[in-house]
């Protein structure tokens, strides 16, 4: 469709690596210059203004005070008359106005580092593929020889071929090099290393399993070089990360592919004091142009020890809370880990079955107790702090449910923050029992959903439903049953496990397919949700989880004005297409961090269309039969290979996560 044209569109652009931060300023002057009382700096009429609130007819004017919030909605011929001599007053031609998009869940630094590294892309390979494609990533890295990493990111950890083969570290020991090797999986859950990067990292034999962690290992208790979660980071604090420039410029890129995509607020699930210290330099730089919320990342130990824990978020806030647009008040937590077969981690309160469809002893993992979860949900509670809880599986999910009621019980917070005090959050949620739905909105629980996730693919198809059964398969990603139970959601996307894609997130949360299914949608007579709902959880939902509702998800007159142009109203346009969405400009506090037509507009949407259109590319080239029968042949967690691409891992990844990988 063609875009509608914003005339008088007056939008300059500062200068700096990142190449978007920018301010809005009037045709006849600056802001600082306007006068009279209640006069605009932006009037934008003709529009189609979707103020968020619920039932609310669409507005077509929008009007932005100089202190960057939102004066007033409503007709245009009313709205225009709170223009003055400085006010820029922009045509939308029918443009659609509505909330930047609020990310409840993601991992923006993660995105900015991963970028750094070579990628696998996700793809399956035969060995010989896989050891030509590493041999090419060696010659490139020459430098590197004798001793240093390679690090490869986005590998496939079900995608090795042919059908069967399990990786081990004498396949990358072939490699004509001695330096240590280790394939991060793009799950953020595994790695895959050679036999040089298990002697530095002094992973043998002898080697406990670390708490949150497996070392997968031959029948002689050798290590394969398969690690997952916290077995991880061994390894990982042993490569070198990208410091200094090179670092903050590829955050400050990916953050302004973010702003191309709409996004002009952020939770960081999960953060540490690297993360801080980014943020630091690039609020310090004017390159930190979203608003981001932190989930400061808890260690297992650190779960075990509440008060300890305690003192260290605290601490962090104390030394870090000056930053601006960077807020705290929340922790992350690991409770289980992935469902998908063969790691097989996320904890069920039912066995998952064995190929045949029979049950088997296995109910995944848990990786604090109950007791554990809930008396440090009991004391940060109680000292105003709210939880951030990764739970995929539905056991997992009623632990984190009853440490929250726990700490209600036990009186909790006094602030304002919920029905509940603290808005408690319960993250990713792949499987719920049904007897845990309406217990959400009863504990004032918000539901953080990746429903970009919930469609028929390989992972929920092949390495799924044949070991949960049917009926558990039908309540996967149980969006529709937690709002008609009163749940209030949120949306995130986990960025970067997927690529980001903002819009094809909110139509998947629709039809449950999305612009990559391969096999049909997943369920969307059971849980999919209404345009209006999907919306509402990108936006308002979102706001709500991280405090920020009286601020942001909304445009109603006194709230900052985080807002962004389409090129299509996404409320009307068949569902299919707004996947196709495109942002043509997004504000932050009024000023302008994206303009699809300024220079580095147009060089950052040429960015965001060729990643979109290689993501694409990539899942319509998935060979699921192949995968199939890789799934197939038995073995539960530890036996075969890593997770699948719904791990729920973005920035940091495993349990207590380390700088630079990814995390859920």
């Amino acid at each position: 469709m063609t875009p509608p044209d914003l005339s008088r569109r007056r939008v300059l652009f500062a200068a700096g690596a990142a190449g978007t931060a920018a301010v809005l300023t009037s045709s006849t002057g600056t802001a600082s210059s306007l006068r009279g009382r209640g006069s605009a700096a932006l009037v934008v009429h003709n529009a189609r203004v979707l103020t968020g609130e619920r039932h609310a007819r669409p507005q077509e004017a929008i009007a932005v005070g100089r202190n960057g919030t939102v004066l007033a909605t409503g007709p245009s011929a009313v709205i225009r008359r709170l223009s003055g001599p400085g006010t820029d007053v922009v045509d939308a031609s029918g443009a659609t106005v509505m909330s930047g998009i609020v990310d409840a869940h993601a991992h923006p630094i993660g995105a900015g580092t991963r970028s750094l590294k070579p990628s696998l892309d996700h793809e399956q390979f035969t060995v010989e593929q896989l050891l030509e494609t590493l041999r090419g990533f060696l010659a490139e890295s020459a430098s590197g020889e004798p001793d240093g990493w390679l690090s490869a990111v986005d590998w496939n950890p079900v995608g090795l071929l042919p059908a069967g083969t399990v990786p081990h570290h004498r396949i990358l020991d072939e490699l004509p090099t001695r330096r240590p090797v280790a394939l991060l999986g793009g799950d953020g859950h595994t790695a895959w290393v050679n036999r040089r990067g298990l002697e530095l990292a002094g992973i043998t034999a002898e080697t406990p399993d670390p708490p949150g962690g497996e070392i997968v290992r031959d029948p002689d208790g050798s290590p394969t070089g398969l690690l997952k979660d916290d077995a991880i980071h061994p390894v990982t604090r042993l490569i070198p990360e990208a410091e200094g420039e090179e670092l903050h410029a590829a955050v400050a890129k990916a953050l302004s592919h973010a702003a191309a995509q709409g996004v002009t607020a952020f939770l960081d699930a999960g953060v540490t004091e690297f993360e801080l210290d980014v943020y630091a330099a690039l609020a310090g730089s004017d390159r930190m142009i979203q608003r981001v919320a932190t989930a400061l990342r808890l260690s297992p130990e650190e779960v075990s020890d509440p008060k300890e824990a305690l003192r260290w978020v605290r601490e962090m806030r104390g030394t870090h809370g000056g930053t601006p647009k960077l807020h705290f008040g929340t922790a992350k937590v690991f409770l289980d880990g992935v469902i998908e077969h063969p790691t097989r981690t996320a904890a069920l309160l039912d066995p998952y079955l064995d190929r045949d469809g029979r049950p088997t002893g296995d109910r995944g993992d848990l990786y604090a107790t109950a007791a554990e979860f809930a008396a440090l949900a009991r004391l940060f509670d109680r000292h105003g702090w709210q939880l951030h809880t990764h739970a995929i599986g539905d056991r997992a999910v009623r632990v984190a449910l009853d440490g929250y009621e726990s700490a209600r019980r036990a009186g909790g917070s006094r602030g304002n923050r919920g029905s509940g005090g603290n808005r408690h959050t319960i993250a990713h949620l792949q499987l719920v029992h049904p007897d845990d739905y309406p217990r959400f909105a009863r504990l004032g629980v918000v539901a953080c959903m990746q429903l970009q996730w919930a469609m028929r693919d390989v992972w929920t198809m092949e390495a799924l439903l044949p070991y949960i059964g049917d009926e558990r398969h039908r309540r996967l990603y149980p969006a529709r049953s937690l709002a008609r139970n009163g749940a209030v959601l949120a949306g995130g996307s986990d960025w970067p496990v997927d690529p980001l894609g903002v819009w094809n997130q909110i139509r998947t949360a629709v039809d449950r397919e999305g612009e990559s299914a391969r096999q049909g949608a997943l369920h969307p007579e059971l849980q999919g949700l209404g345009r209006a709902a999907a919306l509402r959880m990108h936006t308002a939902g979102s706001a709500y989880q991280l405090g920020m509702e009286r601020r942001i998800g909304k445009l109603t007159p006194g709230a900052a004005a985080d807002l962004i142009v389409l090129d299509r109203d996404v409320t009307r346009v068949p569902v299919r297409e707004i996947s196709d969405t495109r942002v043509r400009l997004t504000l932050v506090g009024g000023e302008a961090v994206y303009d699809e037509d300024s220079t580095a507009g147009k060089a950052v949407r040429a960015e965001v269309d060729a990643a979109a259109t290689a993501a694409v590319s990539l899942a319509a080239s998935a060979r699921p039969s192949s995968l199939e029968r890789t799934h197939g042949g038995g073995g539960g967690a530890g036996q075969g290979v890593g997770s699948g691409r719904h791990s729920a891992c973005g920035g940091g990844c495993a349990p207590g996560g380390g700088r630079g990988v990814v995390s859920g």
